[in-house]
């Protein structure tokens, strides 16, 4: 096995946060779907996806690394916000909960010299800098339209643009 049983516990436990974080954006997405807000729900719709990804990732270097993928009890999501800005603070919450894990992760390979475990957890660090940024952009931008202009956050959504990248001027 390339990977001390204590790192293969610690990403069983990360593949249960990817999965969690799917099913709550899952959750997220179904509530906007329900409240009209199609361009939301296919937005965390497509963030579900990613999730269930990143936990693919996982899984399948636990496998390559020689040990058994055990994916852990996941705790039902909430399924009803009173506020848009509600349904998405939860979200970057859950980014903010992932990335501490990644770090503690990485802390864990690199105190047992596991480098390989190292190097595939650098794409991760990575990748939650621009989850963070990018739903703590959405966040900004719901808070600011409020309730009564959802429909204008459906309008930015539906354009296509990140909202990272429309700070930085990219499309």
């Amino acid at each position: 096995m390339l990977a001390s049983q204590k790192i293969i516990d610690a990403l069983n436990e990360q593949v249960g946060m990817e999965m969690s974080a799917s099913i709550k954006y899952d959750a997220i997405a179904s509530h906007f779907s329900t409240e009209g807000l199609p361009r939301l729900a296919a937005y965390f719709f497509k963030q579900a996806t990613e999730e269930r990804m990143h936990a693919h990732k996982f899984m399948k270097y636990i496998l390559d690394a020689g040990g058994r993928v055990e994916i852990p009890a996941i705790p039902k999501p909430p399924h009803r916000f009173n506020f848009a800005k509600d349904a998405v603070k939860l979200a970057l919450d859950g980014e903010y909960e992932v990335t501490q894990a990644i770090h503690k992760l990485m802390d864990a390979a690199v105190a047992e010299k596991d480098y390989s475990t190292a190097n595939f957890l650098q794409w991760f660090i990575g990748e939650q800098v621009e989850e963070v940024a990018t739903m703590d952009q959405l966040l900004k931008i719901v808070e600011r339209a409020g309730e009564g202009g959802l429909l204008l956050v459906e309008d930015f959504v539906a354009s296509g643009v990140e909202p990272r990248a429309a700070e930085a001027g990219e499309s």
